[in-house]
């Protein structure tokens, strides 16, 4: 005997589409080279400039889901990234320490304050 309930559940399922997202990670040639090796589309960048405008260009892909920028690169424009982040939520611009750099302290609420326009 069959649950009318699992097979709506079935039915339902089968009409989800699936949309594969593109990880792009942009920024010195160390940082992207070492995504690249691990599989990752990669767009080296030569200043803060660089970086910001081919995340400007990709952000308007419909198939990048992630976009990942190196923290050197990233400080820099660090205001950029946050009012682009409020406006558009995907893809998701991530920044991850680049090869040799120190740890530094994220002033989260500050961020969403930000973000927030509070």
């Amino acid at each position: 005997m069959v649950n009318s309930a699992t097979e709506g559940i079935k039915g339902d399922l089968s009409r989800v589409l699936l949309i594969k997202l593109r990880v792009v990670a942009v920024g010195s040639r160390v940082f992207v080279t070492s995504f690249q090796l691990a599989g990752v589309e990669g767009i080296k960048a030569n200043s803060a400039e660089d970086v910001l405008n081919e995340i400007g260009r990709i952000s308007n892909s419909d198939d990048v889901g992630l976009i990942l920028v190196s923290d050197d690169f990233g400080k820099q424009i660090r205001y950029q990234l946050t009012e682009l982040r409020s406006k558009k939520p995907i893809p998701l611009v991530f920044e991850l320490p680049s090869p040799g750099s120190t740890k530094e302290t994220v002033d989260y609420r500050a961020l969403l304050k930000q973000i927030l326009g509070v």
